[in-house]
């Protein structure tokens, strides 16, 4: 039951999200206000939609992914990939989290697991997925329009 209400919730914010990744030009990539640039959100936000996957589902990064772990946080003055790996990265984090939420057990939805940012159901795991993609939209389209002038 969980599974089936949080995925189209999920699906809804992702699509929006891809759909807004992939409308952006390779030029708009190295935007940047400070050191956060639309890049660096972008591979941000599938790297944390594979820790989640592992730490509150269990689910271990797939072996072809393994390049979207960074050892610490992301250099935002790197460049990491072109526009289409970057969106291909974003699919794959999404797929991954999406067979870790389908392979959970209904009664592990509510239960407590412990992670390096503390214990959390992995319900609220994945609001708290939903949130920080929202907020990362946002920054996105920020970016967009304060950073050309």
């Amino acid at each position: 039951m969980t599974f089936s209400t949080v995925l189209p919730i999920w699906q809804a914010i992702q699509e929006r999200f891809h759909k807004t990744a992939k409308a952006l030009s390779e030029e708009d990539l190295s935007l940047q206000i400070g050191s956060t640039s639309i890049e660096s959100l972008l591979r941000h936000n599938a790297e944390v939609e594979f820790m989640f996957a592992d730490w509150f589902f269990g689910r271990s990064i797939p072996e072809e992914c393994n390049n979207a772990k960074s050892p610490g946080l992301v250099d935002n003055n790197k460049s990491f990939a072109c526009l289409e790996e970057l969106v291909d990265l974003l699919k794959a984090s999404n797929a991954n989290l999406i067979e870790a939420m389908r392979e959970l057990p209904e009664e592990a939805w509510h239960q407590s697991v412990e992670s390096p940012m503390g214990a959390s159901t992995p319900l609220e795991a994945v609001g708290r997925l939903m949130y920080h993609t929202g907020i990362h939209s946002g920054q996105i389209s920020l970016i967009q329009k304060n950073a050309r002038i």
